[in-house]
């Protein structure tokens, strides 16, 4: 498992703190209501926002329970979500399509994601 570097670990977990302090605080909780909703102390709740530390995958779930938010929303930008908006119609329309439809769909992105990758490689060569 490759550690993560220190600076890019800082930013990560700046990331996360800012993000859980600004959605705790517009859901109008308190670190220690907070504390109290997931049945943590509240000194976890302040080294999480401070950026100390990060909470584990069963903290994490528990946090974004009792902040109505999904997980994600605490982890990533918005841009880091989900398809562009553009693509987002379209991924929309292929859950119309039939079993062997959306198969099809599949197997021309995947054609076209390893072609890119390919490409990408050669060029770096």
């Amino acid at each position: 498992m490759k550690l993560i570097s220190t600076p890019l670990r800082v930013l990560i977990l700046m990331s996360f703190s800012k993000r859980l302090t600004t959605v705790r605080k517009g859901k109008g909780l308190t670190q220690q209501q907070m504390a109290e909703v997931i049945g943590i102390h509240l000194s976890q709740v302040k080294r999480y926002e401070s950026g100390e530390t990060q909470p584990s995958l069963d903290v994490l779930r528990k946090i974004a329970l009792a902040l109505n938010v999904s997980a994600d929303t605490l982890l990533f930008d918005e841009e880091e979500r989900g398809p562009s908006e553009g693509f987002r119609m379209q991924f929309e329309a292929i859950t119309q399509f039939s079993d062997d439809e959306k198969i099809v769909a599949k197997q021309v992105l995947d054609s076209l994601i390893l072609q890119h990758t390919a490409n990408r490689l050669a060029a770096k060569k």
